[in-house]
């Protein structure tokens, strides 16, 4: 019996678990989830230091007015700190090291200097364009939990805290496999009535938009020989996508030699559209998704169940994409007591957002998924809607 939508969903999220760890370079792990705690090694900043270009004096001679006596320079980076007695001002560049005395950086713009000395437009507060020791984060605090997904700010943190490799967890490596006789690879000669292998190059960019390593394998024809060759070669990846062979036609084989190889069916068909002939398939340590063979059903198929696979599998949450509620722009009627996923175009219309429909809805049609930039999800107990009736719609672009 077909399950529903959410229980297919659970069923993989449920079965799936974040691989192990590895230590890589910083710059490699953007994008990526931190597998372990990370706590700051040391005060963020290290020291005092000036926030403005300007004078460092003593508040004892921050009145407005006052003038000083220019006694030294301390550029960014500066290790020869000259003390700031009382009626004398050391010049200062932002970020250099506070020096000994100092209470107050005066920005320069508001001095006025002539003849070696510096005289005061304004009076400033204790501490005042003095960035303190600590005041950002403090040493041995948990700065970024396990799971933080690493975006430019956190590498910034991370580089800041000399942290030149990072431990994340690994990703995924995932094999893809066509089948089917009709098939022909990428670059042979047209033949009439064959197809082009398309699917396993959008499986492979969908992978790797997930964050995965696609491994090809191929094309699996007909026979149940070269099925079995190109399945138990999958084994060897965390994930196997298989495209096609999954219905219940005479050369679909899939399902058959799954099972002969020993690989545990957890469900097969699922209440949705398009996509209805799916399954989920655990092989050891491996997870295998035997997808549709029609190009815009592989796609939203992988998009709905496999892609969150991949994010919890790295440990990346949340591993579901979030969705939104927006109005329709047209009315949608469905087959009730199945999901259904429109491929629609978001856009603004009179000052809000509206989901439009991309086009031909029929899943032969795949220059629709080209241009849609979202998917509206109808749920299974309705079977009509109404332009303007508001239904979550899942971003893909």
């Amino acid at each position: 019996m077909p399950i529903s939508f959410e229980e297919a969903r659970r069923q993989i999220l449920e079965a799936t678990i974040p691989l192990s760890s590895e230590r890589v370079q910083l710059l490699d792990s953007v994008g990526r989830a931190l597998a372990e705690d990370f706590y700051a090694p040391w005060d963020l900043p290290r020291y005092d230091n000036s926030a403005m270009d300007g004078f460092a004096i003593r508040a004892a001679d921050a009145a407005a007015e006052t003038e000083l006596l220019i006694t030294g320079y301390i550029p960014a980076g500066g290790t020869e700190l000259q003390p700031v007695t009382p009626g004398c001002a050391v010049k200062i560049m932002t970020g250099a090291p506070i020096p000994p005395g100092c209470d107050i950086v005066v920005p320069v713009e508001e001095t006025e200097v002539k003849d070696g000395r510096v005289r005061l437009l304004t009076s400033l507060q204790l501490r005042e364009h003095i960035r303190c020791r600590g005041e950002d984060i403090a040493m041995g605090v948990m700065v970024l939990p396990a799971g933080t997904v690493l975006r430019p700010p956190e590498i910034n943190l991370l580089a800041s805290f000399g942290q030149s490799l990072v431990t994340v967890f690994r990703r995924p490596r995932v094999a893809i496999l066509s089948t089917g006789d009709e098939l022909v690879e990428l670059g042979m000669p047209f033949q009439e009535g064959r197809i082009i292998n398309s699917n396993a190059f959008s499986l492979a960019a969908a992978v790797r938009d997930a964050g995965g390593e696609p491994l090809l394998l191929g094309i699996a024809r007909d026979t149940l020989e070269s099925h079995r060759e190109k399945l138990a070669q999958g084994f060897s990846a965390d994930v196997l996508i298989t495209s096609a062979g999954v219905s219940a036609g005479d050369c679909d084989l899939v399902r058959e030699v799954l099972r002969e190889l020993g690989a545990e069916e957890k469900f097969w068909k699922i209440d949705i559209k398009p996509g209805r002939p799916t399954a989920f398939a655990i092989k050891g340590g491996t997870k295998i998704f035997s997808l549709p063979g029609n190009p815009v059903s592989t796609l939203i198929t992988f998009e709905v169940f496999v892609r969150p696979a991949l994010r919890k599998m790295q440990g990346l949450t949340p591993a579901i994409r979030p969705v939104t509620k927006l109005p329709l722009a047209e009315p949608v009627r469905k087959r009730a007591e199945r999901t259904q996923f429109q491929r629609v175009r978001v856009q603004a219309q009179n000052g809000r957002l509206v989901a439009s429909s991309a086009g031909d809805q029929n899943t032969g049609i795949l220059s629709t998924m080209v241009r849609a930039n979202g998917m509206a999800i109808l749920p299974a107990e309705r079977d009509r809607f109404e332009a303007g009736d508001e239904v979550e719609v899942l971003f893909i672009d």
